[in-house]
């Protein structure tokens, strides 16, 4: 029998990586939603606010872009039927809409360090989206977690992700990167870096030191930088022409390409830097590049996607499912001080 199924966006990342999920799902129903949040998250980003966030602004435009060239059926926030089951790239922050559902989370990337922001989360139970990708998986409110490699799968252990529920999948995108070399990108030999989006969410960004290393490293050779999506353009492109004014500034096209191209990659926080590494390229980062290279994603020409596809139908036969903790609120130190922040709904 035909399930229904919805298959939650966000980022162009994240949203062409469950469609190529749901392309593995031919029998069963699929629908696609951008991200959403319910209650006063909700509240905020239909307002605006959360702009800079997978929640709106041009996240938000490019997913349904994606799903009007690729004629998806979209059921925004779940709410035109009942689900079998949900399929999303991110637990931080999980509606109350699919809460009911069997849930398969789908690592999106690279976590951020594990700061102060993580801190508060993991031990005072903050609302785990003011910790970023640091704090994925602690949710505990998915049946599967299915991840990028061994190595990330050990990360998540150490953060109290329980081991039986994470699968060691890959993840769609970055689990054929050897395809990328395929490309039409006119440029060849020279130093890319790709910049994030760290101020736009309160992080602390030090740009100009990382244009300067761009620079010495490129010592001569073409330097490009490939901006975020979602930092501010003018503010990135100033600074750029203020310090590198010979570098090339891209702001569209497939960074894939543009990293299969170039003999450097360098980056700051951005799960592109595993397809240089892939792609065996000289890379750098904020993060430790060693330790980047056990946690690279499995190459596995391009299965990842139908791996977690059948998962997906175990899940839907009843064979694995956990029961889900729903005492995790109840156990929020600051929930009586901060009753209108911290509602179930936001964790």
């Amino acid at each position: 029998m035909a399930a229904n199924i919805l298959l939650i966006g966000g980022s162009l990342n994240q949203t062409t990586m469950m469609h190529k999920i749901g392309q593995q799902l031919p029998e069963h129903h699929c629908y696609y939603s951008p991200f959403y949040g319910d209650g006063s998250i909700g509240w905020f980003s239909r307002k605006g606010f959360l702009n800079f966030t997978i929640l709106g602004g041009k996240h938000r435009k490019n997913t349904e872009a994606y799903f009007k060239k690729n004629n998806l059926p979209v059921d925004f926030g779940g709410k035109d039927r009942p689900y079998d089951l949900v399929i999303t790239c991110a637990d931080l922050i999980v509606p109350d809409s699919i809460k009911k559902s069997p849930l398969v989370l789908v690592q999106e990337g690279m976590t951020e360090p594990e700061g102060l922001r993580y801190q508060l989360v993991k031990h005072l139970k903050f609302p785990r989206f003011i910790a970023n990708t640091a704090a994925t998986g602690l949710s505990d409110a998915y049946d599967i977690f299915c991840v990028a490699s061994e190595g990330y799968r050990d990360l998540f252990i150490s953060k109290g992700v329980r081991p039986e529920k994470i699968y060691v999948t890959g993840i769609p995108n970055f689990d054929n990167v050897q395809s990328y070399t395929n490309n039409a990108f006119p440029y060849h030999h020279y130093v890319l870096a790709a910049t994030s989006s760290i101020r736009e969410t309160f992080g602390v960004d030090l740009r100009i030191p990382f244009i300067e290393q761009a620079k010495r490293v490129a010592a001569g050779r073409q330097l490009i930088f490939k901006l975020h999506p979602n930092e501010n353009i003018k503010r990135a492109r100033r600074e750029i022409e203020l310090y590198a004014p010979e570098a090339l500034i891209l702001t569209e096209g497939d960074t894939n390409h543009m990293v299969a191209n170039c003999d450097v990659l360098l980056t700051q926080y951005s799960s592109i830097v595993y397809v240089g590494i892939a792609l065996g390229k000289e890379v750098y980062s904020y993060f430790d590049v060693n330790q980047l290279k056990k946690l690279v994603p499995i190459q596995n020409g391009g299965k990842s996607a139908e791996s977690i596809a059948n998962l997906s139908r175990e899940l839907l036969g009843g064979a694995m499912r956990w029961k889900k903790d729903t005492n995790r609120v109840a156990e929020n130190p600051l929930r009586k001080l901060l009753p209108g922040l911290f509602q179930e709904r936001l964790f």
